[in-house]
């Protein structure tokens, strides 16, 4: 059988950089595109600037059965949505070939495919229209659709009303229920409730078992472990494994676990009088092993090497940032006790325990007071960890509240009249 998805030697370069034009006039931009429609060194106020050039995609081979649900994983910039506006027709790649047999359908960006100015039922029909179906397929879909997305109050309202949650309801509903061979999805469900998504995450599953193909981009690993029968996995614009799901898994995690140490340098000092220096961050997990990324729940240690030259008597702060630069967790040595130090190496150990941090990216940063709170040392954002999106029982994360699931102690007493 042939496969449903073949893509063969994909590259995607994209230029940047370089002068930006003021305004000009319909006339001039039509010459300057007749004159020139290849060039890539432009010329303004008498200089030339040369743009610059960046390959998001390159060297991309793998192939797609009928039927199965792929994952597609990697950092933030490896590539994972522009393989996916390729694959559904929005952006024509620069080299290689990219071969569809049957009918796409695309979730991708919140808003994309829809018309702001028409309602909720008539953009069912123009994507209806665009996949090639006729009035009366789209009929037979309609309450189908209608009933997932939950939105029939708002159904003949303009979709430039909804709101983002309103809007993903209605694109998965119609992409998921109108007939195509192919189902695209980016991380775009983050954006709805928690019960949605997991709606959303049974239908595509229901969809592979059907037979139809799904195409899933997630940094949620539980999700992309219960759902997917195999994984490209991508890091900066190549392919660097396409296997069964959890051998992809482990090399990606083996990926982020690469730098589990951070030589610290000059530069990277803050503040500071000298007496204190931070020399490296590294971050474990309980057996010893090297790693920056963990389950939820799971407890790990950040061990600082350092070296004081004065014997004072000091305490410890360390910082964490999420990836939006707000501080998360703050905890500082000194509510024990300050510690009495002599000239010499040291290892600060950080043991990080029911800590409760939720799925995500994250950054440390440490210092070192003396006891009249003078900076002895200071390093902003000296490592980097990630939370992963599954628990420690290895159950896909359910997007719950706040900014740490944190365990307390319940206790339900009768009330007694």
């Amino acid at each position: 059988m042939f496969p449903v998805i073949s893509v063969s030697n994909l590259g995607k370069e994209y230029i940047i950089g370089g002068k930006q034009t003021g305004y000009r006039t319909l006339r001039e931009s039509l010459m300057d595109s007749i004159k020139a429609p290849l060039r890539h060194i432009k010329k303004e106020t008498g200089h030339m600037v040369k743009e610059d050039r960046f390959w998001a995609l390159q060297d991309i081979n793998f192939e797609v059965q009928y039927g199965e649900v792929i994952g597609i994983i990697g950092r933030n910039g490896a590539g994972k949505s522009t393989l996916l506006k390729i694959l559904s027709r929005i952006t024509e790649p620069t080299l290689g070939s990219v071969r569809l047999r049957g009918r796409i359908a695309s979730l991708l960006e919140v808003g994309t495919g829809f018309h702001p100015e028409l309602t909720g039922r008539e953009n069912i029909y123009l994507n209806g229209a665009i996949l090639g179906m006729h009035r009366s397929e789209i009929n037979r879909k309609f309450d189908a659709i209608v009933e997932f997305a939950e939105i029939e109050k708002f159904l003949d309202t303009p979709v430039k009303r909804y709101s983002s949650g309103m809007y993903v309801r209605l694109a998965f509903a119609v992409a998921a229920h109108l007939e195509s061979d192919i189902l695209v999805v980016d991380e775009v469900l983050a954006v709805g409730d928690v019960q949605f998504q997991k709606k959303c995450l049974g239908k595509m599953q229901d969809i592979g078992k059907n037979g139809r193909t799904v195409l899933f981009v997630s940094h949620n690993i539980g999700a992309i472990k219960t759902m997917c029968t195999r994984c490209v996995l991508l890091k900066d614009g190549r392919l660097v494994k396409c296997d069964e799901t959890n051998d992809v898994i482990s090399a990606y995690l083996a990926f982020e676990d690469a730098k589990h140490t951070v030589d610290i340098v000059p530069k990277m000092r803050a503040k500071g009088n000298g007496w204190v220096t931070f020399k490296s961050c590294s971050i474990f997990k309980m057996d010893a092993t090297p790693a920056n990324s963990f389950l939820i729940g799971e407890e790990f240690y950040i061990d600082i090497f350092l070296e004081t030259v004065h014997d004072n008597s000091m305490y410890f702060w360390l910082i964490i940032f999420n990836a939006e630069g707000t501080p998360v967790l703050s905890s500082h040595q000194g509510d024990i006790e300050l510690l009495k130090v002599d000239p010499g190496l040291y290892t600060l150990r950080c043991m990080m325990k029911d800590i409760g941090l939720m799925p995500g990216h994250y950054s440390v940063t440490v210092g070192a007071f003396d006891k009249g709170k003078t900076f002895l040392e200071w390093i902003d954002r000296c490592q980097t960890f990630d939370i992963l999106s599954t628990f420690l029982d290895g159950s896909p994360y359910d997007y719950r509240w706040g900014m740490v699931n944190q365990k307390v102690n319940w206790q339900l007493t009768a009330y007694e009249c």
